[in-house]
């Protein structure tokens, strides 16, 4: 442990208001305690849900530093943390308490504790680790980590070690979007090899399902969305078909390529492309739901046809990963060219983080990732 590390400066991007603009501000951070450690970020991708909690979709108390994707090197360490060394590169994932009985069975996205420890704003004591120059305490804790900053705090249980030869600038989005994407196809869906698979939306998570439907063996792999350079896109990292759906029916062209699909994922968050997606679905097709909305949002759909169909609908949090095997299985799939999720990235530094998202608003960025002031 290094103990000389009492309070840490830091550059933070500080969301201070429903919907108002992130603003770069000096802030200070404490040392790391019990099982924590503290990792200088590298670099951090920004999220659709970064976004959604900035407009208060979600209600964390602001003012707050987000950021949820970080990838960085472990700089300090708290007396209780049995693994990880000083020096360690690490992706950051969501927080799980890790012992309830969702953790216990390898499903710590579905954590009793999982509100509170990634949207609560402070830990579960309501204690806050970084505060302004005067200060005065800012809400963090943010997926366990508020990475939006030069340094975060982590729990061990959520900076998973990676290889030292991979980029870690580049890694951040597994700890979330990606790996979203990608367990909802691999984890909790099991497309299986052969089967046919439709991502309804072909953003960083949409695509993300799409290069892992095709590792895992899927035959006919469709994407749809409304922005032609995407579905240009899709269309290199493995999918078979696209549906631009301003241009086609999305349930007639899915039928007319597969009869119906075994296999769907539902990422844009709009409950009317859910009810398309469950009637793209043949017998026994299942949908996951990964797309977060506003909460209290309602999706209609026809009962009988899920019910005579066999047809099955599944939320999805975090791809249902356990991020210490899963990260490291698509670094390894990413260094052997099987899974390209660099062609979703484009880099900012933490500066152009308004810029950033507005750029991912608009669809022109699918993936943003901040590099962080050194």
């Amino acid at each position: 442990m290094n103990a000389e590390v009492k309070l840490q400066p830091i550059t933070a991007a500080v969301t201070r208001s429903q919907g108002a603009p992130f603003t770069i501000e000096q802030a200070r951070i404490r040392a790391p305690q019990d099982d924590e450690v503290l990792v200088r970020v590298v670099a951090t991708g920004l999220c659709h849900t970064d976004l959604i909690v900035r407009d208060q979709y979600y209600p964390v108390p602001l003012p707050a530093v987000l950021g949820h994707e970080g990838a960085g090197v472990v700089e300090a360490l708290g007396p209780n943390v049995k693994d990880l060394k000083v020096g360690d590169h690490v992706v950051l994932t969501y927080g799980a308490c890790g012992h309830c009985h969702a953790c216990d069975s390898g499903h710590g996205a579905y954590c009793k504790d999982f509100f509170g420890l990634n949207f609560g704003g402070s830990d579960l004591q309501g204690n806050t680790a970084i505060t302004d120059p005067a200060g005065a305490p800012l809400h963090d804790h943010f997926f366990a980590q508020s990475s939006f900053a030069s340094y975060a705090l982590s729990r061990e249980n959520n900076a998973i070690k990676v290889p030292q030869d991979a980029p870690l600038e580049l890694l951040g989005p597994l700890g979330c979007g990606i790996q979203t994407g990608a367990g909802a196809v691999i984890n909790s869906l099991k497309v299986r090899p052969g089967s046919s698979f439709v991502s309804f939306g072909a953003g960083a998570v949409g695509l993300s399902a799409v290069m892992a439907a095709r590792v895992a063996g899927a035959t006919t792999i469709i994407a749809v969305d409304v922005v032609p350079s995407r579905l240009e896109l899709a269309l290199e990292l493995g999918a078979t078909h696209v549906i631009n759906s301003r241009e086609q029916d999305i349930v007639e062209t899915v039928r007319a390529i597969c009869g119906g699909a075994d296999f769907a994922l539902e990422s844009t968050g709009r409950p009317e492309v859910l009810g398309q997606g469950i009637e793209a679905l043949g017998s026994l097709g299942s949908i996951g739901v990964v797309g977060a909305p506003k909460l209290g949002t309602k999706a209609e759909f026809d009962v009988n046809n899920l019910l005579l169909g066999g047809r099955s609908i599944r939320g999805i949090v975090e791809g249902d990963s356990v991020p210490q095997v899963f990260i490291p299985q698509l670094v390894q799939l990413f260094q052997q060219g099987r899974f390209p999720f660099d062609k979703l990235v484009k880099f900012y530094p933490l500066d152009q983080i308004n810029q950033a998202a507005e750029d991912s608003t608009k669809g022109i960025t699918l993936k943003p990732v901040l590099r962080m002031p050194q």
